[in-house]
Order: C-alpha cells, then sequence, then structure tokens
C-alpha cells in the first residue's frame, strides 16, 4: 500500500520560510517523479513544482526563485523549501508521485493527506 506523509507545515509571517517533508512508502520511490501542488479554499489544486527520479527540477512561474523542490532517495522522502513567502502562498500543500510527465494533477496516482500553510501579512 502506498503512503505519502507530509509534513512541516504551519504558520509563518510574510517573508518567513518553511521546508516540507514527504515520506513515501510503498513504491520504488526513486523511479518516481515527485511533485507539489497547493490548493487554496475556493480554488482548484494548484501545480507547484516537480523533481525527476534523476533530479531534474520544473516550477510554477509563482514560485520560481523562491522554493526548491529537492529528494533524499536513500530517505524515500521529497523535500519542498519555501522561502520568501507572501499570504498567496497559503493553502493545504500535497505530494504527489507518477511515473508520467507533466504538471496536471490527473497525472499523478498517488497523493498525500496535505499539510497547511498559512502566511501571514
Amino acid at each position: 500500500q502506498v503512503q505519502l506523509v507530509e509534513s512541516g507545515g504551519g504558520l509563518v509571517q510574510a517573508g518567513g520560510s518553511l521546508r516540507l517533508s514527504c515520506a513515501a512508502s510503498g513504491l520504488t520511490f526513486s523511479t518516481y517523479r515527485m511533485a507539489w501542488f497547493r490548493q487554496a479554499p475556493g480554488k482548484e489544486r494548484q501545480f507547484v513544482a516537480f523533481i525527476t527520479w534523476n533530479g531534474n527540477t520544473y516550477y510554477a512561474d509563482s514560485v520560481k526563485g523562491r522554493f526548491t523542490i529537492s529528494r533524499d532517495n536513500s530517505k524515500n522522502t521529497v523535500y519542498l523549501q519555501m522561502n520568501s513567502l507572501k499570504p498567496e502562498d497559503t493553502a493545504v500543500y500535497y505530494c504527489a508521485a507518477s511515473r508520467r510527465v507533466g504538471v496536471s494533477s490527473t497525472e499523478y496516482n498517488y497523493w498525500g493527506q496535505g499539510t497547511q500553510v498559512t502566511v501571514s501579512s
């Protein structure tokens, strides 16, 4: 059974930083593309970033230069370092796993339960 468990969310002031983690089990982690999505209240789930099995990364324009995705295949964990946070980054953040290529949520097979990130102004 595949499980993705996010942690590291919380409340932070604008301009601050948070580091999210997502621990995976039940899958061959090193063969999966891993991604972060987010969903704000009343809005659709939005792509944030992905990292391929060999470390190539891609970011949404809204987070480019502020967020960094990374992975440690020895720990089956993917990270999202978030710097210079803005109130508009407030959302539930989800990690996801896929063997397919793309930024659409429909291309991701497995999802975590989400972790809340709240940025105050």
